[in-house]
């Protein structure tokens, strides 16, 4: 069973948090895939990743591009896993796959948007019903991640 996050934000933007997760999970030698709800994050995101931070880039490709195997963070919309990802992201109401096939999965939501944060809730009873380890983390009003559940 997969360890299961849930990240409530409340003080910064996917583009915000997203690029320090991915970077922690590649430091940990692990592939990533990020999924997202529809061609348009998918897209914004795969430019936002190459310019998040003037000194840094994220390696990174979309499922629309040659060799999604070879990419050690893939974003897609998809349910696949064709980089064989130890992690999967579930961004912007994107409905998860099976998550039997990895370590951790991470729901990110918009604390802001009620939409997003009563699919996390239904996502959240789903995770626990079938088993998985699930932990509840909301942002600070310094940012940083305090556990709740």
């Amino acid at each position: 069973m997969a360890d299961v996050l849930f990240y409530h934000l409340t003080e910064s933007t996917l583009e915000d948090a997203l690029p320090g997760l991915l970077e922690r999970s590649v430091d940990r030698g692990w592939r990533a895939v990020v999924q997202t709800g529809t061609e348009e994050r998918r897209d914004a995101l795969d430019q936002h990743l190459w310019t998040f931070r003037d000194d840094s880039f994220l390696a990174h490709a979309t499922d629309r591009e040659a060799y999604p195997g070879e990419q050690p963070i893939l974003l897609t919309t998809g349910d696949g896993n064709p980089n064989q990802a130890k992690i999967r992201f579930l961004v912007d109401g994107a409905v998860p796959p099976d998550l039997g096939g990895y370590e951790r999965a991470v729901f990110l939501f918009d604390g802001h948007d009620a939409a997003q944060v009563e699919a996390a809730r239904g996502h959240w009873k789903v995770m626990k019903d079938a088993g998985h380890a699930v932990t509840y983390w909301q942002q600070t009003p310094d940012r940083r991640w305090e556990r709740k559940a």
